[in-house]
């Protein structure tokens, strides 16, 4: 089976569960309402509660949720063959991940734009909150140091795309200035924004920017890291249309056009290349190299963001419900977000099978787990654009490495945000108010000090990293749980949302526990990781029992009123 037909199959089935599994979701189950009342209306203040255009929207929230991982976990996945990959993709994304990120965004809408874990406290109590908040503090904290040190190693590896990369923040900027001050029109706004972006793309291919040993008293490393948490800070803190909002549209525009050019290439070299870009990976390994893990449950962990990740529930329920004008925007901004998500990772996926080009490059890409990533996705899709487009690989290289290091940038402050969020839901949890600059400086501290805790290198920002696919899908389970809670006290049907549920949260609880068999490994024991591992396990257990335990109640309740949904903190402020 070729590249093509492939793409088509994965093209076709999301087209399908956007046009009509959302809108299934949207009018049947979530009955979304346009008369409905945002927060970003109802709690206006200029900062974070901003009613937002839902294309702008769109692309501060797909390209937020998106990062890095949807390139590196099908890359890494690919190991077991290209055939279940596609298929946790493609579905993952219409019956998973579609109905998490509109559900967590429909939720958190109708509770004065409070996040996941504050909703929690609501819907399932006091105990099950907290420990959903350990989860969540611990997820956000491996994205934040991790993407720190992917980011880095993009920046030293590719120096092409350091121009563009820090070019595209005065660029969103400007485009935020004419959006908001000027009011100039989105579209020819969207069209200066997007070439500007792409010719500092050109610029930075021909300019590459390569530190010195030391750089104000750093490694090359070391500064990057530490010039990426000041710019996360930063950017965490200022009103979220000043850069967020037009950063992240801007990155997403010009990632569908990356998109547009991966797809069409894989097009054009199927039809007119003299070598077309035939799939030498094969459709199930049988001969997987030593040391890697089963294929079940590793496979659903594995590919999170672009299938579903907890991740963009924080981002839903953080700072996406916090914009949205209208209610019946959710089903733009949430469902096609994880369908624009999905539509990378299949990028992703037909990059790699189809820009390897022998079964000897393959072998030595996969030769034990873990090692594909980035450059898979980067060395495979710039061969895919030469041979199919024209483009010269190392211009494609630049373009596609700009791609993941600005997409990894925006989930890393979104993440800080976040973050800072959860640092100050902690402090009214303690009775202890905490204010945004505070909380952002422990957020800095806590990011770098594990970034930094094996050395200047950035080493220790993979320490955890290895918890991070069977956290992050828990979270998405217990997400879930919230959601299917909802539901049944509005008296719907909770079923689109249980399946998912009890699948995920199955694959993940015992990913997580095999990870602990790994972890003990007497040659090789890594206790502090062990650790974490059982704290996780124990939490999700406890708040998925405590769920259970809400959703038996929830069904003796009298059904709420669809107007009195919004339920204020003791302080009668929103709690996020």
């Amino acid at each position: 089976m070729g590249s093509l037909i492939l793409m088509i199959i994965g093209l076709a089935v999301m087209a399908g569960g956007y046009i009509f599994y959302s809108r299934y979701l949207s009018h049947r189950v979530f009955k979304l309402d346009a008369a409905f009342v945002t927060p970003a209306h109802e709690l206006r203040d200029g900062v974070d509660y901003v009613p937002t255009n839902k294309f702008i929207l769109w692309g501060h929230h797909f390209t937020s949720v998106a990062g890095a991982a949807p390139i590196v976990g099908p890359a890494i996945a690919l190991i077991w063959g290209w055939l279940p990959a596609l298929l946790w993709v493609t579905l993952g994304t219409v019956f998973f991940a579609g109905m998490h990120d509109l559900g967590t965004l429909w939720a958190s809408s109708r509770n004065k734009g409070k996040s996941i874990g504050a909703l929690s406290g609501r819907y399932i109590g006091t105990r099950g909150a907290n420990l959903f908040l350990v989860v969540i503090f611990l997820v956000l904290l491996m994205v934040i140091a991790a993407f720190a040190v992917v980011i880095k190693n993009l920046l030293i590896s590719t120096p092409g795309a350091v121009i563009p990369v820090w070019g595209a923040i005065i660029v969103a900027l400007l485009v935020g200035v004419a959006v908001y001050r000027l009011r100039w029109h989105l579209l020819p706004v969207t069209v200066v924004g997007v070439v500007a972006l792409y010719a500092l793309i050109v610029v930075g291919d021909s300019l590459p920017v390569v530190l010195p040993e030391s750089t104000l008293g750093m490694s090359p490393a070391t500064f990057w890291i530490v010039a990426l948490f000041a710019y996360g800070a930063i950017a965490s803190l200022l009103p979220v249309w000043v850069l967020l909002q037009p950063r992240d549209y801007i990155n997403g525009v010009q990632l569908f056009v990356g998109l547009i050019l991966l797809f069409g290439s894989v097009l054009l070299a199927s039809l007119f290349s003299a070598t077309p870009p035939n799939i030498v990976a094969p459709m199930f390994n049988m001969n997987v190299p030593d040391g890697t893990p089963n294929m079940i449950p590793l496979l659903f962990v594995t590919i999170a963001c672009g299938a579903i990740s907890g991740f963009h529930g924080m981002v839903s329920s953080g700072t996406t419900s916090k914009q949205l004008d209208k209610e019946t925007d959710a089903r733009f901004v949430g469902y096609f977000g994880a369908v624009g998500e999905g539509l990378l990772s299949l990028g992703t996926i037909l990059a790699v099978i189809g820009g390897i080009k022998s079964v000897a490059e393959w072998n030595e890409i996969y030769s034990s787990f873990g090692t594909a990533g980035v450059n898979a996705f980067v060395e495979g899709g710039a061969n895919l654009m030469q041979s199919g487009i024209g483009l010269p690989a190392s211009l494609s290289a630049t373009l596609l490495a700009t791609m993941a290091v600005l997409f990894a940038a925006t989930t890393m402050d979104t993440g800080m945000r976040l973050l800072r969020f959860v640092v100050q839901e902690a402090g009214e949890a303690f009775k202890v108010k905490i204010g945004k600059i505070p909380a952002t400086l422990i957020v800095v501290v806590l990011g770098l000090g594990l970034t930094f805790s094996q050395g200047l290198g950035g080493e220790g920002g993979l320490r955890i990293w290895p918890l991070f696919g069977t956290t992050n899908q828990l979270l998405a389970s217990l997400s879930l749980a919230i959601i299917a809670v909802i539901l049944i006290r509005k008296g719907r049907n909770p079923m689109t949302a249980l399946i998912p549920l009890v699948i995920i949260f199955s694959m993940a609880l015992w990913a997580a526990i095999v990870q602990l068999g790994s972890f003990a490994n007497p040659n090789d024991p890594d206790w502090m990781l062990f650790g974490l591992d059982v704290i996780i396990i124990v939490a999700s257990v406890w708040v998925a029992v405590e769920s259970i335990q809400a959703m038996r109640r929830a069904k003796k309740l009298v059904p709420e009123d669809e107007n009195a949904d919004a339920e204020l903190t003791s302080s009668g402020k929103p709690s996020a």
